[in-house]
């Protein structure tokens, strides 16, 4: 069982890890303003994605669910296309690091330090530069094929275009932006974003 979250970055990478397994799962979808008891039940911490799988065990990380469906089946070669220490560092700029900074850049009006044209260039220096150049090298973040990082930061990205998609078009960005693009058209990502209605508990 999945609680999930359609547009979350963290709960998009997560689902499609769970997809590119074959892993099927009943999926639970969640208002963040108003989170089902159910889901506090097994994880306190309040935050999608959540896995709940049969023998008990909860998946509260979506790092952790990742990897989780990967050992499982990895038809794509995700955790083996890159040494994992290389994805492994990369992961943690974009969750340690480059999140902060996209989410001054999302909500600039609650952080009035810099002017959002301020954060986005401080988001393209501090982290997107270093993926255009990788980029620059190899079709993807860390060698010729898709890993485990291309799909963990993919939704990232996608958020920090969302924000302002003329001036992402404007940054020096040209490789970053294709391989977005791809990833954007890809059957997989359609396949996770199908809307799901709120789901309601029974036991409410």
């Amino acid at each position: 069982m999945l609680y999930s979250f359609r547009r979350c970055p963290y709960a998009i990478r997560a689902r499609m890890a769970l997809a590119a397994a074959g892993v099927v799962v009943v999926h639970r979808e969640v208002r963040l303003s108003d989170k089902p008891a159910a889901m506090l039940a097994i994880s306190a911490k309040g935050t999608v994605p959540v896995l709940h799988l049969g023998d008990g065990r909860v998946l509260d990380e979506s790092l952790d669910i990742m990897r989780w469906a990967l050992a499982g089946h990895d038809p794509q070669g995700w955790l083996t296309a890159a040494p994992e220490g290389e994805q492994g560092e990369l992961i943690r700029r974009n969750d340690e690091d480059f999140k902060p900074l996209l989410d001054r850049y999302k909500y600039a009006s609650c952080h009035p330090q810099r002017s959002r044209a301020e954060w986005r260039e401080l988001g393209v220096s501090a982290h997107l530069a270093d993926l255009e150049a990788r980029l620059a090298r190899a079709p993807a973040l860390c060698g010729s094929r898709a890993s485990l990082a291309d799909v963990a930061l993919f939704p990232f990205v996608r958020q920090f275009a969302g924000v302002e998609p003329e001036a992402f078009g404007q940054t020096p960005l040209a490789r970053l932006r294709r391989w977005l693009d791809g990833w954007l058209a890809s059957a997989l990502f359609a396949a996770v974003m199908d809307k799901h209605a709120i789901w309601q508990d029974p036991a409410a």
